[in-house]
């Protein structure tokens, strides 16, 4: 049985049988067999179903937003957020899809037609997170769906009801019947499917270890990929930078989510001539914060997902600690901070360095470290002195100076006075441990089809 357990006070909130072989058997089979119908179906119509679905989605939207709290701990103030960055994204891939899948014609030649068609996979099999459920899913199933493939969704067993809001709404669209599924399944019973002849790509959203899983299981199959993993993502205040913008928008990057976002900021390295009133500004605004029930319309940071994770923060900031950081934030600040449970007060440290594994391992929870850096240079060495590469963010009035250091940095996305954003029209990729491959913009439906040539001679 899959358990969801919540949370915001420990119940188990919703619980699920597994699927076995034989429903992943019959899963795939339903897969197959629509997949024919669909892709023969003109764009226009597959634009005009999901278009339908993502309305019926958002028409739930309070329902689904307060389940998602319960589910995953974000604070109910913050999670129909989540709602309207799904429609977004959703609307964005559906209006450029004819743009995105359209024939590539190169130029013309005499007694000749030539271009290039985009196919569909066949079967796509998406596994997705459950700290962004929604805005993780959304960038593979909608395009794939648009490709002319059909979908089988596996979701955290943290978000099992994120599934089930697809199936409805696409249901109540009228998607046709074996054109989009989902499996609760485990682990091993994933990887089977992944394994199967019949996926022709695996969209995969979670940790590195999870990634290097895909990998394995990949490893006899001609099959691509996508693996969206994991962060540790910079950002550099520059000595021109706005300060009470960098501070509003780097508190909130820090902590959005509980620190629980792939591409939330997690180390902060600041010119020197900033760095005193930057980090006051810092421990200032995150005392702000009122950690609590995520229910309450007054609480905008809400628990962990588990108290294993939170835990896990508490090792990281009690080693930095321990090896020469300091803290500068005083845990009983926040009443319901409780060792040993999911509710845990945010955190700043200075005097880190990337000895500490709080720098250099991945922290996914409510800690910072900050350090100050003399020079661009420093700066551009330290952000890149990482395993991960998913987004970097520069704080500077001089565009000119950001685009220079974006180009230096080993990253996926440089952003310049705004971090923890996906922009649908910009290709959403990681380098180094942050995983391959694309999502979003037209560049993302290039890895849920396949090219396929075509070369007409007209005269014999």
């Amino acid at each position: 049985m899959l358990k969801c357990v919540s949370p915001v006070d420990g119940r188990v909130y919703v619980e699920r049988p597994l699927s076995n072989g034989a429903a992943i058997e019959a899963a795939l089979a339903k897969s197959v067999s629509a997949g024919a119908a669909w892709r023969a179906t003109p764009l226009p119509e597959r634009q005009a179903v999901l278009t339908r679905a993502v309305a019926a989605f958002v028409a739930k939207g309070a329902a689904i937003a307060q389940e998602l709290t319960w589910q995953m701990g974000r604070p109910l103030s913050q999670t129909p957020g989540e709602v309207r960055g799904f429609n977004d994204r959703a609307s964005y891939m559906i209006d450029i899809a004819p743009q995105a899948l359209a024939d590539i014609q190169p130029a013309a030649k005499d007694g000749f037609r030539r271009y290039i068609r985009r196919e569909a996979h066949g079967v796509v099999f998406v596994i997705a997170p459950w700290n962004y459920p929604y805005l993780t899913s959304v960038n593979a199933v909608i395009p794939a769906l648009l490709a002319g493939n059909t979908v089988l969704l596996k979701h955290s067993h943290q978000t099992p009801l994120c599934a089930e809001r697809y199936a409805e709404a696409f249901r109540e669209a009228g998607l046709p019947e074996g054109v989009f599924q989902y499996l609760h399944l485990s682990h091993a019973d994933a990887e089977t499917a992944m394994r199967d002849a019949r996926v022709g790509f695996v969209a995969f959203t979670g940790s590195v270890a999870g990634g290097a899983a895909v990998q394995h299981a990949l490893a006899d199959r001609f099959v691509g990929a996508g693996l969206e993993l994991g962060g540790k993502d910079p950002a550099y205040v520059r000595a021109d930078a706005d300060l009470a913008h960098a501070l509003e928008n780097l508190v909130d990057g820090a902590f959005f989510n509980s620190g629980q976002s792939c591409c939330g900021i997690e180390r902060i390295y600041v010119h020197d001539k900033l760095y005193d009133a930057f980090v006051d500004g810092f421990v200032d605004l995150t005392k702000k914060y009122r950690l609590g029930d995520p229910t309450k319309a007054e609480t905008n940071l809400g628990p962990m997902v588990r108290a294993s994770a939170a835990d896990f923060v508490r090792g990281q900031v009690s080693e930095a600690v321990a090896r020469g950081a300091r803290s500068l934030v005083d845990a009983s600040h926040f009443p319901a901070n409780r060792e040993g449970s999911p509710y845990l007060a945010p955190q700043v440290l200075v005097g880190v360095d990337h000895s500490m594994r709080v720098m250099s391992e991945e922290t996914f929870g409510p800690a910072i470290g900050i350090m100050k850096v003399k020079s661009d240079a420093e700066a551009v060495a330290l952000m890149n002195d990482s395993e991960y590469g998913l987004t970097a963010a520069i704080w500077t009035k001089d565009a000119e100076a950001a685009a220079t250091l974006g180009a230096q940095l080993e990253t996926g996305t440089v952003f310049m006075n705004r971090c923890d954003y996906l922009d649908p029209a910009l290709a959403w990729t990681g380098v180094k441990n942050s995983g391959r491959g694309c999502t979003l913009s037209s560049v993302g439906f290039e890895s849920l089809t396949r090219p396929k040539s075509f070369h007409l001679r007209l005269n014999t």
